[in-house]
């Protein structure tokens, strides 16, 4: 069998360098061009769509080669001494449509402008000129042109039918009731009339040639958008083939319109069914698992977006799917449709259940071997908040015993032993006039009394609820983490420091206070109160041992924005530290106080750090006071 030769050709072959040459030069040409007229249009009509800012380009473009032939004309005239008004006012006119164009949004203006212009122009030239053939001069088939192009069809007919009635009928008539004057038709009259018709033949072929060059132009700009859109889509692609996860589109019935690769291999896995364009995506489901995709896409439809998991168990395979679902909105902003984005994370899912197994197992170990250390922790808790309750109760006990209750009872029984002359003896008795000033001078002390048993009660409370979170937190002999909320720092001080009050008030220790503006921060409140209060109780027994009158504490929170921690210091003027004792404070069983057990401060050390922070102490010396600082991160939120 023959071969039929094959030819290779070059680029060079097809288009010679001469040819290359001329491209180039056409090329620039037409470059050159479009940006004059494009300079002669508004920014909104410059940014309209390729084929209306064709239209744009043929009106401004008419509307100079109509100025240019205005031009002629007037001169012509002038020349012949005559005063060519309707022409001036049609320059004008043309001039008008220029300008509308640099400054509308729209092309209805000035292309209506430049439509009239021309039609009142080219009539009134008919009208006024001798020649009785001037309805079939060449403008007026340009006209009715220029008029469907700029304007649309239906205003192009009106603008025909007007010139069909004025050129077509009324010149005729007109003609004929005036008569043809044949002396005025004069050679230099045709001449001019026929090359005047061979200037419009060429600004016809003018304007096709610019609508031919401005098409080109928008055609090459077309297919340069679309060879982009097919260099994006296909980037996408590859970045959506080249992901692990799984990526599917829907329209707004959840019907599929694309699939990666993966979410074809993980759903032929899943259903055993291959994924087609057009499909249900649900349609394999349960009915009860279908009718909850019904509901969650409709609610991705209305807008919204979902994050949930999806567990499916499969002859005996575990298969765990993060699913995010996101809305589609279309170009008027109503929702066309949604993606589904989906990751495997079955084998995370898997490793955090192992992982919390062993956490358990260290929890419970560590339950075990710390049992003593947090039994001894929760006595000596307990402890220092029974001694606010013990003092509260006392305090209750003094003020009960002191009330004027008895007073009132005996005035109660003086009204009842003359309940008979009640009147009389108010009135005439000097016990019974007394007696209601008694009973106001009685009501307003109880009314006192009950207010400060009420605030010690509420003390009272205060302190039992701090053991009961003492005692929850320690169930089962087990230091477990409490729960971090946001605590405002300055408050659970005040707090603190009313669990010690009556204490500070009957030992004459003046409390100062000095709180910065400093930010809440995020920690375990009931392990800070622990803190707080053994650092308090410390001061407290300081100061008592201490031979000082003035018996100062102060209390100091403050922002450090270099380290970007919250200090809390604790500062008294008692006994003090001695050096040799600084670096064994927080040490387990340490105590320089006959009946201490030395666990107050070696619990809140550990406290501390637990919350990722760190308590130290200093001193001057024996009888120079001493201080703790307590430093606490503030962004402890984001760990």
């Amino acid at each position: 069998m023959a071969k039929f030769p094959s030819f290779e050709t070059s680029p060079s072959t097809l288009n010679p360098p001469e040819n290359r040459r001329q491209d180039s030069m056409s090329h620039v040409g037409r470059h050159w061009l479009l940006e004059r007229l494009d300079s002669m249009l508004s920014e909104p009509l410059r940014n309209s769509a390729p084929t209306d800012l064709i239209r744009h380009r043929i009106m401004v473009g008419a509307a100079c080669f109509l100025t240019l032939i205005n031009v002629v004309f007037v001169l012509r005239s002038i020349s012949t001494n005559a005063l060519p008004l309707g022409s001036i006012i049609a320059g004008l006119g043309y001039l008008g449509t220029l300008l509308l164009a640099r400054g509308a949004r729209t092309p209805s203006l000035p292309a209506m402008v430049l439509l009239v212009t021309l039609g009142i122009g080219h009539v009134s030239s008919v009208f006024v000129n001798p020649n009785p053939a001037g309805g079939a001069h060449a403008i007026g088939m340009l006209l009715p042109a220029l008029a469907v192009y700029l304007a649309g069809p239906r205003l192009g007919l009106s603008i025909t039918l007007l010139l069909f009635a004025a050129l077509g009928v009324a010149h005729p008539y007109y003609r004929e009731q005036i008569g043809i004057d044949v002396s005025a038709i004069t050679a230099s009259t045709i001449w001019f009339g026929h090359v005047f018709a061979g200037l419009c033949f060429v600004g016809s072929w003018g304007l096709g040639s610019l609508h031919s060059t401005a098409r080109s132009a928008a055609q090459a700009s077309l297919e340069r958008t679309l060879k982009e859109l097919r260099e994006s889509e296909s980037k996408l692609n590859s970045v959506i083939e080249s992901t692990d996860d799984l990526v599917v589109s829907l329209d707004r019935e959840g019907r599929l319109l694309t699939a990666n690769s993966a979410a074809r291999d993980i759903y032929l896995r899943r259903a055993g069914i291959v994924l087609e364009p057009g499909q249900l995506l649900f349609q394999h489901d349960t009915p009860e698992a279908r009718k909850l995709w019904e509901a969650r896409f409709a609610q991705v439809i209305q807008g919204q977006r979902l994050r949930l998991e999806q567990t499916y168990e499969e002859g005996g395979a575990r298969l765990v799917i993060d699913i995010s679902m996101h809305p589609i909105a279309g170009a008027d902003g109503r929702v066309v449709g949604a993606t589904l984005f989906g990751r495997d994370v079955t084998a995370r899912r898997e490793a955090e259940t192992r992982l919390g197994e062993m956490h358990r197992t260290l929890v419970d170990v560590s339950r075990q071997a710390g049992m003593a250390e947090v039994a001894t922790g929760v006595l000596h808790n307990v402890g220092n908040t029974l001694n606010s309750v013990n003092i509260s109760t006392s305090l209750v006990t003094d003020r009960l015993r002191q009330s004027r209750v008895s007073g009132l009872a005996k005035a109660a029984n003086l009204l009842r032993e003359h309940v008979s002359d009640i009147c009389s003896f108010l009135a005439h008795d000097a016990q019974g006039q007394k007696l209601p000033a008694y009973l106001i001078a009685v009501s307003d002390q109880l009314l006192d009394e009950r207010d400060a048993l009420l605030q010690e009660m509420r003390s009272l409370g205060e302190s039992v609820e701090h053991i009961k979170s003492i005692v929850s937190m320690q169930q089962k002999h087990a230091r477990a983490a409490g729960a971090v909320e946001q605590v405002v720092v300055p408050q659970l001080i005040d707090e603190a420091l009313r669990l010690h009050a009556v204490s500070f008030e009957r030992l004459g220790i003046r409390v100062e206070r000095h709180y910065a503006e400093v930010p809440a921060i995020y920690l375990d409140r009931h392990k800070l109160l622990q803190i707080l209060i053994n650092l308090l109780s410390n001061a407290r027994h300081a100061l008592m041992d201490s031979a000082k009158q003035d018996k100062r504490l102060g209390i100091q929170v403050r922002h450090e924005p270099d380290t970007g921690h919250l200090l809390i210091e604790v500062e008294d003027n008692g006994i003090g530290i001695a050096p040799e004792n600084l670096a064994r404070m927080f040490t387990q069983g340490f105590t320089t106080k006959k009946t201490g057990h030395g666990f107050g401060l070696h619990i809140s050390a550990l406290a501390a750090a637990e919350m990722d922070g760190r308590l130290a102490c200093s001193s001057q010396g024996p009888e120079q006071g001493a201080t703790f600082t307590l430093e606490l991160p503030i962004n402890r939120e984001e760990q």
